[in-house]
């Protein structure tokens, strides 16, 4: 009786991790689910949050951090690419999302190489392929070349383990940094790798390193629509 009690209270708690949770900013909504975690490494884990809009500013990236999707490693992850769009349409607003979720050493790496891609000059123009301000959007859901990286709505965000398992940090400071695989058909790979670090004496998750998510993504075929 006992083992059979403590198998449907496991079966209970899979099942909690698993649910879906709904928060809203005005008439913004988000949701996640997924059982991703720093605690414990799980091959077969995944995480999926879905948006209606990009955060409008600096103050709702920070709510959405700070009181939904920070606390969770495949929540952190999903709000890079809003970071990433919210720098392209306001430079000065977006760094500032970009140091809020990101390790301090992570930001110049993410605004150098964003810089280069969302910018341009008599080197890139803006029809050079090197040019690609519809980047954020290649690993969102039903984005692909072929339909010049148009998302289906509402936006949605698929990850799941990567194959690397978790490893504490030895040097720089503490905390335990998780490998997740976002989804997206920008690359050939159908997947780009993500790093996240959670901290012994925090309850939100911080991008460790995520060099894959600013690397050139295939060619648009079309004019990129942008994002709501």
């Amino acid at each position: 009786m006992k083992k059979l009690t403590l198998s449907l209270m496991m079966l209970c708690v899979g099942l909690m991790v698993q649910a879906q949770t709904t928060w809203t900013y005005g008439d913004h909504t988000y949701t996640m689910k997924g059982n991703l975690t720093a605690v414990k490494y799980n091959g077969a884990a995944t995480g999926v949050v879905t948006f209606t809009n990009i955060p409008s500013d600096y103050e709702e990236f920070e709510a959405l951090y700070t009181q939904f999707l920070g606390k969770t490693p495949h929540g952190t992850a999903a709000m890079m690419p809003m970071a990433m769009e919210i720098y392209g349409r306001n430079r000065e607003e977006g760094l500032r999302c970009l140091q809020l979720i990101n390790w301090p050493n992570n930001v110049s790496s993410v605004v150098s190489q964003l810089k280069q891609k969302f910018g341009t000059s008599q080197y890139a123009p803006a029809n050079d392929g090197y040019h690609q301000r519809y980047l954020p959007a290649a690993v969102l859901k039903g984005a692909k070349p072929e339909n010049a990286y148009t998302p289906v709505q509402p936006y949605t965000v698929e990850m799941k383990a990567s194959v690397n398992k978790h490893q504490d940090m030895t040097f720089g400071g503490t905390g335990r940094v998780m490998y997740i695989y976002i989804m997206g058909d920008g690359w050939d790979t159908h997947q780009r790798s993500v790093e996240i670090i959670k901290q012994p004496d925090s309850n939100l998750h911080q991008v460790f390193n995520c060099p894959s998510l600013y690397t050139q993504c295939k060619q648009i075929r079309g004019e990129w629509p942008g994002l709501k």
